[in-house]
């Protein structure tokens, strides 16, 4: 994989059927999905407990998707070969979640996926300014981690443009992904703030048509461009 993502739209699972997550895949996939969202949650560093590796591999079965997962797990080193195993192509940690942030992004890459860093609405940017080097894309949560269907954090955007000036200031190719509340009213928006990576649950798969969701979703973050 590379970092060229342009303005993409990751579906997160995390509001689909699980009953008919497979069905659900399929139709996000059929409709232009271009990757995957996984959120891992343990009870722990977030108040929700979710999936785990046994999942990511079923469903590294049914898809040729890249698979995006987002740990909100405590000491988040101790799982990255597990889920690079069962097919991750991408792995975003908390700083807050593990003592050596250096280390953990180092093994990422060393498992051939791309490193992530996720910034908490309350988390600063000098958290990751250390370890930008090191970064693939960096996950700007829009809402708190935990629950799905939460209300966007306006001031999101202004991180979203000051990360794309310090990463721009800086000479990185850092691709910036953004989660939390996104939707049909807010995509042109943080797009043109600067987020390539758009994720969304509620929108595309609350939306009684999760296949053609998609392609409106993302013509919405296009259209600000096209303005």
């Amino acid at each position: 994989m590379t970092t060229d993502f342009g303005v993409k739209i990751a579906p997160s699972i995390l509001s689909a059927d699980f009953a008919r997550l497979g069905d659900h895949i399929r139709l996000v996939e059929d409709g232009g999905a271009d990757i995957v969202h996984v959120d891992v949650m343990d009870g722990q560093f977030v108040p929700n407990i979710t999936i785990g590796p046994p999942v990511v591999a079923a469903i590294r079965k049914i898809t040729s998707l890249p698979l995006d997962c987002h740990l909100m797990v405590d000491q988040p080193e101790r799982f990255i070969d597990d889920f690079a195993d069962a097919g991750a192509n991408m792995i975003s940690v908390h700083p807050e979640a593990t003592i050596h942030l250096h280390r953990t992004l180092a093994a990422i890459r060393g498992r051939d996926a791309l490193a992530g860093v996720v910034l908490n609405p309350s988390t600063p940017l000098s958290s990751i300014e250390e370890v930008l080097g090191s970064i693939d894309y960096v996950l700007v949560m829009s809402v708190n981690p935990g629950f799905g269907g939460q209300k966007f954090i306006e001031h999101s955007l202004d991180k979203v443009r000051r990360l794309r000036s310090m990463i721009a200031l800086r000479g990185y190719q850092i691709a910036i992904e953004i989660d939390g509340g996104i939707g049909m009213g807010n995509a042109g928006v943080v797009a043109e703030a600067g987020a390539e990576l758009l994720v969304a649950g509620s929108a595309i798969f609350g939306d009684p048509d999760p296949k053609g969701a998609v392609g409106r979703l993302r013509r919405a973050a296009l259209a600000s461009f096209a303005a």
